[in-house]
């Protein structure tokens, strides 16, 4: 058994944002995962727990890792990254690993519409995921309301509603934002504006209406509402613990690590595990 586990190749990989609560997640989980090293622990520049040990930082021991806010350093000795540190930073982030020719998961929200370009440049020269939500149930959720909006009639209204806890920065949050585009694409209309409050009167039929609460410390969950004559249908998803996430990054990032330069999704990482 001791020879088994010394033959699991490693990847190494570069924790961007290791001091927020899904960084702290992934500290948590990445010692369950016996190919998994996290060789980079990065932060803000203006972190105040730069130069401590990654793992007391996210309460786990110590790790031996101090946390940095070199990442181009962190990058030179590894193999992928993970970022979950804000929107904000992501154009530096993205240019860091495009320069260091290293994949990139980017599991941040919020992101302002010109990122698009900036991601759609970078996929040319890294592999890159863009995950909005890095649980792999919700990847599965994402193809059910796929089959759902192409296979129910026009007389049902869908609405996607979504909540999580009240610190949240960015309202709607990704994943309902994601699963509002798969809906409204399978439609064929354009999605409606992403907010609680809408104009008043009929509703424009085939319009994908966005619901967000904010409030307590709700992990996440998202519904996806198909609201027909006499009858309705709920997608639900609904986050306890983070530790889902971080599993579903960390595996996804192995996945990652040996994929070619493009833009992949959770959606590509699941079938390519369920084909193999």
């Amino acid at each position: 058994m001791a020879d088994a586990a010394r033959s699991v190749p490693l990847t190494r990989i570069v924790l961007i944002g290791v001091t927020g609560r899904m960084g702290e997640a992934v500290l948590r989980v990445a010692p369950l995962l016996p190919q998994v090293m996290i060789t980079g622990a990065v932060a803000s520049a203006t972190s105040l727990a730069l130069g401590r040990d990654a793992g007391e930082v996210a309460g786990v021991g110590v790790s031996n890792l101090p946390v940095s806010s070199d990442l181009p350093r962190a990058l030179a000795e590894a193999d992928v990254a993970i970022d979950f540190s804000s929107a904000a930073a992501a154009r530096a982030n993205l240019a860091a690993c495009r320069a260091a020719g290293k994949p990139l998961l980017l599991g941040t929200t919020g992101h302002e519409p010109g990122i698009e370009a900036v991601l759609t440049a970078t996929a040319r020269e890294i592999a890159l995921l863009v995950a909005p939500n890095t649980s792999i149930a919700v990847a599965l959720l994402t193809e059910l309301v796929r089959v759902s909006a192409r296979t129910l009639p026009m007389t049902f209204d869908i609405d996607i509603l979504e909540l999580h806890h009240r610190t949240k920065r960015d309202a709607p949050s990704g994943t309902a934002l994601a699963l509002q585009a798969v809906a409204a694409a399978v439609r064929s209309e354009t999605a409606a504006p992403a907010a609680d409050a809408l104009e008043p009167g009929p509703r424009p039929e085939g319009q994908v209406r966005v619901s967000s609460v904010r409030a307590g410390d709700a992990v996440g969950e998202h519904t996806a509402l198909f609201c027909g004559p006499g009858e309705e249908l709920r997608l639900t998803h609904r986050a306890s613990d983070r530790a889902i996430f971080a599993r579903g990054a960390l595996t996804a990032a192995l996945w990652l690590a040996s994929r070619r330069p493009g833009r992949y999704t959770m959606q590509d990482f699941i079938a390519d595990k369920t084909l193999s």
